[in-house]
């Protein structure tokens, strides 16, 4: 049996060439070298032949630099996210050992590594970089142009950052980095918004409020391009280490029920671990950088979660916090919260019993992504942690990253349509910066089947709100 080799980071880098442009200088371009441990004629080889290739490019194509370099074994991805600021990506192509004429030799499976999908998780890691740490030139002003601290940031968060990423499951999702919405009726919400506005007003310090359940965003009160960073880092990193925190301390802790307290299930996932403890300190806050058109501001990051609900609050960064803020805040959030996520909960029940039971495999699966408001919505894949959990094949996967990568094609509007080889019909559909992806399963439709079953499914998923007769 053959087995494929995984996609793995070869190296990742970060450099600008104004930094040495004298000759036996070149070391000291490179601000980011991973991994660390090579030797600094391999860095400086690597990233000059890099320059080379983006300035080789640039005089064929000014206004659309090279964004990746294919060889058999490889691939890397470049991306300048401010000027003169160049950040590299290299992957090794999976391969499968395979024999003819009694041989043996290695096949590389190129299509493994779509281009799209690998530069999107590069744009990935600048985008967590400036939430945390803010932009490379703003870090440079503020000491003075000192490039060793923009080096000393760079390696504190990359170091720990490329660690974490899922190579081998990275797909359309990574493309979108979509937001996924929980639709809520009117009152519900009006419940949950009512909630958002009294923290606000209570709580001078909290100038953004976010709101989540299950995974799921249902308010928030940064611009989508801000908030679309800020989801990420919550589903995929950091609400998950906090449940699997929980899971191995055993059962959720309850406050003590007094004449002047409620019992809750609040606490905070960033910040004290226990409030009710006189000697804890205040713990992990981390602080995050938000860009607004003019300016970028620093805010404290307190996450406080009862149950499946999740609030976020965004506190002037400039502030000191203390034991009493947050003995304040788990005394309003705690019996607030464990009140209004039993509404919301009740309402999802709801929502899941006039639905019906799941659906069977064999039923079409689909990829919805706005670009307006960035929402996404997919039954291709069964949760948001981008562990490969998947309701199709890997080859369907990517054929939808294909159809996407190749929707400039169809302008403002249009549709492709493919079947694979195992009976897969796959559709794209693209209007009004909506794009539609459906999956069928269908060995005998023909055509006519196929788009009658993705208008149903346009129908019943998306309330015709996606194309119209």
């Amino acid at each position: 049996m053959t087995t494929k080799s995984e996609i793995n980071l070869q190296n990742f880098y970060v450099y600008n060439s104004s930094y040495g442009q004298k000759e036996g200088e070149e070391l000291k371009n490179i601000l980011y070298y991973y991994p660390p441990q090579t030797d600094v004629d391999t860095q400086m080889k690597n990233v000059g032949l890099s320059e080379a290739i983006i300035k080789f490019t640039d005089t064929f194509s000014p206004d659309l630099p090279c964004d990746s370099l294919h060889t058999q074994k490889t691939k890397q991805l470049y991306y300048e996210p401010e000027s003169g600021f160049w950040m590299v990506m290299t992957v090794n192509i999976p391969c499968v050992s395979k024999t003819k004429d009694d041989t043996e030799y290695l096949e590389y499976q190129s299509d493994d590594v779509q281009d799209t999908v690998y530069l999107a998780v590069l744009k990935q890691s600048y985008q967590m970089f400036r939430l945390f740490k803010n932009s490379f030139t703003a870090i440079l002003d503020s000491k003075d142009g000192d490039v060793g601290y923009l080096k000393q940031k760079l390696e504190n968060f990359f170091s720990r950052y490329l660690l974490t990423l899922k190579l081998n499951h990275c797909d359309i999702l990574d493309v979108f980095q979509g937001i996924q919405f929980l639709p809520l009726d009117k009152q519900t919400f009006l419940r949950v918004q009512c909630f958002v506005n009294l923290i606000e007003a209570m709580f001078q310090q909290v100038k953004y409020t976010a709101f989540l359940y299950n995974d799921q965003l249902v308010w928030s009160g940064l611009e989508p391009c801000d908030m679309q960073v800020v989801y990420r880092y919550l589903v995929t990193s950091l609400l998950p280490a906090h449940l699997e925190t929980e899971l191995q301390g055993g059962s959720m802790p309850r406050h003590p029920t007094t004449q002047f307290s409620t019992t809750h299930y609040g606490r905070f996932v960033t910040g004290p671990q226990n409030v009710q403890d006189g000697t804890s300190s205040t713990g992990k806050v981390p602080k995050v950088y938000i860009n607004h058109e003019s300016s970028t501001e620093m805010f404290h990051l307190v996450v406080y979660r009862a149950l499946s609900a999740t609030v976020c609050l965004f506190i002037d960064g400039s502030l000191i916090l203390n034991m009493d803020l947050f003995k304040h805040l788990d005394i309003f959030l705690g019996p607030q919260l464990t009140t209004l996520v039993s509404e919301v909960a009740e309402h999802c029940s709801k929502q899941a019993a006039n639905s019906g039971a799941s659906s069977p495999d064999s039923s079409p699966k689909f990829v919805y992504f706005n670009q307006l408001n960035l929402a996404q919505k997919t039954t291709v894949h069964l949760d948001n942690r981008r562990t490969g959990n998947i309701a199709v094949t890997p080859e369907v996967l990517r054929l939808l990253a294909d159809i996407n990568a190749d929707k400039e094609r169809m302008s403002t509007t249009g549709e492709t349509i493919l079947k694979t080889m195992s009976d897969y019909w796959v559709v794209g559909k693209i209007s009004n910066l909506r794009e539609f992806y459906a999956v069928i399963q269908q060995k005998s439709a023909n055509l006519i089947d196929i788009n009658d079953e993705v208008k149903r499914l346009c129908s019943n998923q998306l309330k015709n709100i996606f194309f119209h007769d």
